[in-house]
């Protein structure tokens, strides 16, 4: 009985969630639509000028009015023999294309990166390079894997790709991260988790002793296996462990394709690591921060922030909203069963 109205308590806080979330994204975004959203499509920005007029207000300050203006000579005076430079031929001056992608279960930030590496595609050759700010945990195998494929559109034209994590590239996070010529980790990041699960809860015992039936009518030996009210057989899980398997061995020959110095076998447990030890294992190549990277980098190339918002109506930013808050509140109560599991 306990164990049913926890089961119930946690259903029930998760209806209460969907609800809540479905409110106030509705009311969000309808003040959104109101006051008229930022139009979609590609942006480009320049980061060159924007860490260069950030690092100005500074200088102002610091150096005084005429300290400042004997800078800002000297700065334009070279920036102007540099465009000169450019213009004439002369000088080829590096680009690197900037892309981020912040993961979430469903990999929804596939659908802007498909159409940012499209444009960069078309304009980027082999001497320059793009940077991919990632953050990402995993979630859906197969999201994940579009959003992998993606960035190997880039290598497969020999254009660099560098990925940088700051916070995390787990699972389907190192998945796409490992496509990368180059990994870049802060040393606290938390980087690897090579495995594959699957958690689904199971109400039948619930349903049964209340005198509820579930009918499911397949075609098909394993059409389903493992669900939600049904009742779960020894031969349903062992088919869902050799799916879970397979997909795993898959997730193991794509990282080794990409970073054939690993050993394979001793990263693919799982188990995650931050950046520190994962530069022991191989699983990234260097330790940083992106803020470092582009920095240095701007001194040498310019540096373009790449990205695509899509045009959605407003049901769909509301189903968005609404999706996003649910899968959250999904999230959290796996989180709270799986402590309430532990000894």
């Amino acid at each position: 009985m306990a164990e049913f109205l926890f089961l119930y308590g946690l259903f029930l806080a998760k209806a209460i969630t969907f609800v809540l979330a479905a409110a106030v994204a509705t009311v969000l975004v309808v003040g959104l639509s109101r006051r008229g959203a930022a139009p979609g499509g590609l942006t480009v920005e320049k980061l060159n000028d924007r860490f260069r007029e950030t690092a100005g207000e500074l200088r102002r300050a610091v150096l005084g009015k005429a300290g400042w203006k004997k800078l800002a000579k000297q700065e334009a005076k070279e920036r102007k023999a540099r465009e000169k430079a450019l213009a004439s031929g002369t000088e080829q001056r590096q680009r690197v294309f900037v892309l981020d992608f912040k993961g979430d279960i469903r990999a929804t930030a596939v659908a802007s990166l498909r159409e940012e590496v499209t444009a960069v595609l078309a304009v980027a050759t082999a001497s320059d390079e793009v940077v991919l700010r990632l953050e990402n945990f995993g979630g859906a195998v197969h999201e994940h894997g579009l959003a992998a494929s993606q960035l190997a559109r880039l290598r497969s034209r020999g254009i660099p790709l560098t990925a940088i994590v700051d916070k995390g590239a787990a699972s389907g996070g190192y998945m796409m991260a490992c496509v990368a010529n180059r990994i870049i980790a802060a040393p606290f990041a938390v980087v690897g988790s090579i495995g594959v699960v699957a958690q689904i809860p199971n109400f039948n015992r619930a349903l049964s002793e209340r005198g509820v039936d579930f009918e499911q009518v397949t075609a098909g030996r394993y059409k389903r296996t493992v669900t939600m009210f049904g009742r779960t057989t020894e031969e349903d899980r062992a088919k869902l462990r050799e799916e879970l398997e397979e997909v795993h061995a898959l997730f193991k020959a794509m990282v080794a394709q990409n970073r054939p110095a690993l050993d394979i076998e001793a990263v693919s447990t799982g188990e995650h690591w931050y950046g520190t030890r994962a530069l022991e294992l191989r699983l990234v190549d260097e330790l940083g921060s992106s803020d470092d990277y582009l920095l240095a980098a701007a001194g040498r190339a310019d540096l373009f922030r790449v990205s695509y918002r899509a045009r959605h109506s407003l049901p769909e930013k509301i189903m968005a909203a609404v999706r996003a808050a649910a899968e959250q509140a999904e999230l959290w109560i796996g989180q709270r069963r799986q402590e309430r599991s532990l000894p």
